[in-house]
């Protein structure tokens, strides 16, 4: 889809949300699925199709974990440090990572492949330590498991 076509839907869905309750919320999700991330510009347009601030549109995209204002990776790595995570090793687990991918947590690689991400707990305290790779889990994880795991996805 070219960028004008993607700008044509944005600004559909900001005229199908506006005076609507929520609509900052559910313009930021169609933004989302369109551009796959929110940047500034981006924001800046929802805020002025809406009639809200910028401030009241970046808050809802900083607020919820679901919304990427750099463009993600095609594989996006969380890796939990929540506490029974962080107690059994995470912080191993994500200087692996770190290792591997050349990339600091936060940021994506140069190739656009991954996305690494620090996060919080992943519900799957049982398993610790847990990273998420897209939608796969993997638990009791050590740092040598990280090279054959990226395998899988590179």
């Amino acid at each position: 889809m070219h960028e004008q076509e993607k700008l044509n839907r944005l600004d559909a869905a900001i005229q199908a949300n506006k005076g609507q309750k929520g609509a900052v919320m559910v313009t930021l999700q169609e933004a989302q699925d369109i551009f796959g991330y929110v940047p500034k510009d981006i924001q800046i347009r929802i805020a002025e199709g809406l009639g809200v601030t910028l401030s009241e549109v970046y808050g809802v995209a900083t607020f919820y974990a679901q919304f990427a204002l750099q463009p993600r990776g095609e594989h996006v790595i969380g890796v939990c440090l929540g506490t029974a995570c962080y107690v059994k090793g995470s912080k191993n687990i994500l200087d692996k990572l770190i290792e591997e991918l050349g990339v600091p947590a936060g940021s994506t690689t140069p190739d656009a492949k991954f996305t690494l991400k620090d996060t919080r707990c992943l519900g799957a305290c049982g398993l610790a330590p847990v990273m998420m790779i897209d939608d796969d889990v993997y638990g009791r994880l050590t740092p040598a498991d990280i090279p054959g795991i990226l395998a899988k996805y590179r």
